[in-house]
């Protein structure tokens, strides 16, 4: 598949490994934008979108992004608490009051925002569609009781974080996520990252390419045809309730990119992530435009919680919503890098040390936790410095 853009003959390595991916490791179609120094030195795409060979990806190419639009809350989260907007100490109850039922009144935004809250699921079965109606989802997460003690342990809040932080936001700032993602950092850096995608932007989303369809719509059950378990039924629900919850069935439609689920469907390009992300490398700042203060940032990217995640059964690292580097999935060799993987393997990360600021997008679900294409693209970045 052919390969275009541009690329500083000092990350020729890194060009070589986007084109192995799309030559061996099924890669379809894909974007990557690398900044060093705010100097973009990387700006790549290849393949084509929607499976039609008479579209190719375009550096304009917009696709679900998953989980990088976790970093993108955090980012926000860590504008409001900068700027006196928000406390992350208080508790949620205190600005949602509706929050406080069920055992949670102690429950902080820093809890939500290290996946300590103890809600990664809704118990009761949702209505089908739910995913797409915030106050819905909100008002489902306010009734829930926790899963574990709130702050005794951590557990990867896979789609619930953004309901959680984004009703936060909405009550602090009076805007929704999407709305406080374009006035304070879309739009200001001229960065294409969009949570609630207008329908006239549309057109130029690449569809995903979902390997098969959702479980039913009904509690599940282990293979004996018996209940499962309290934790085996939070792990399912986590991704499951409703069944289109992550995206499985609905996330190539027009409501699914109009609506505003701020953990799951960010729709950007690569260049669009990557502004970002050099705007964090270098403290909250670039050409001028501060989106976040340094303080904050440093405090949105210093370890809250790193070890055995209940949700996710394996070692997670966070800060205050970003995931921070850890020997078990490196972002680079420094210890400050951090950022946010998608489900697919999309991927957005800082690391301030070496000046670098990765965005990198694709439209074809990979390996969840080490992902080959996106390791090989960090691999070959980091030995190019």
């Amino acid at each position: 598949m052919d390969v275009s853009g541009t690329c500083d003959p000092a990350f020729a390595a890194v060009r070589a490994a986007f084109e192995a991916n799309l030559a061996e490791r099924g890669e379809h179609g894909a974007a990557l934008c690398v900044m060093h120094d705010g100097r973009v030195v990387v700006d790549l795409v290849g393949g084509i979108a929607d499976g039609d060979p008479d579209r190719p990806w375009t550096h304009d190419t917009l696709v679900n992004a998953f989980s990088v639009g976790k970093a993108m809350v955090a980012t926000l989260t860590a504008r409001l608490a900068g700027d006196g907007v928000l406390d992350l100490d208080a508790p949620v109850a205190e600005v949602w009051p509706e929050f406080s039922t069920a055992g949670k009144q102690h429950v902080t935004t820093r809890h939500l925002l290290s996946h300590q809250a103890g809600l990664p699921a809704v118990r009761r079965r949702l209505p089908p569609g739910t995913m797409l109606d915030h106050d819905a989802m909100a008002a489902a997460l306010a009734a829930q009781e926790p899963w574990w003690e709130p702050g005794t342990a951590h557990g990867y809040h896979t789609n619930t974080f953004g309901f959680l932080v984004g009703e936060v936001l909405a009550r602090v700032a009076g805007r929704s996520t999407g709305t406080l993602l374009r006035e304070l950092i879309a739009e200001p850096l001229g960065a294409d990252v969009h949570l609630g995608l207008p329908a006239s932007e549309h057109h130029r989303v690449a569809d995903f390419g979902w390997p098969g369809d959702a479980p039913p719509e009904e509690e599940p059950t282990d293979l004996d045809g018996k209940a499962l378990d309290e934790m085996a039924l939070m792990r399912h629900n986590t991704y499951w309730n409703p069944s289109g919850l992550s995206g499985a069935g609905v996330l190539n439609t027009a409501a699914w990119r109009a609506a505003e689920l701020p953990s799951t469907n960010l729709h950007a390009s690569a260049r669009g992530i990557a502004r970002v992300f050099a705007a964090l490398a270098a403290g909250g700042e670039i050409d001028g435009v501060r989106i976040v203060g340094a303080d904050a940032l440093r405090a949105a990217t210093t370890e809250q919680v790193y070890g055995d995640d209940v949700v996710l059964e394996r070692p997670t690292r966070f800060g205050l919503g970003f995931q921070l580097t850890q020997p078990e999935r490196p972002m680079g060799p420094n210890p400050g890098a951090f950022g946010h993987y998608g489900a697919a393997g999309s991927l957005g990360c800082a690391d301030p040390e070496a000046g670098l600021a990765l965005g990198y997008v694709t439209d074809r679900i990979g390996a969840r936790w080490q992902n080959p294409r996106n390791r090989a693209l960090l691999d070959a970045l980091h030995a190019a410095r």
